[in-house]
């Protein structure tokens, strides 16, 4: 097997295909639990209160960036 750096950016990408798509196989083992679905319930009623689309990843990743 060759090392990752010495594949072609196409043979990487063919890997990254092929990763993908023993995942989506696997998809039932990606199922959303009981608990995240209430999470996401609650995030999704939330939202429909009071439209807080929230913040930009890039605003986000910012804001970390600058606690650490």
């Amino acid at each position: 097997m060759r090392n990752l750096p010495d594949l072609t950016i196409e043979e990487r990408i063919k890997l990254v295909e092929d990763i993908w798509d023993s995942i989506v196989l696997d998809e039932k083992l990606l199922a959303v639990s009981a608990q995240q679905r209430q999470e996401l319930d609650r995030r999704l009623a939330q939202y429909k209160i009071d439209g807080e689309r929230g913040s930009p990843a890039s605003q986000t990743i910012e804001r970390v960036r600058s606690r650490l």
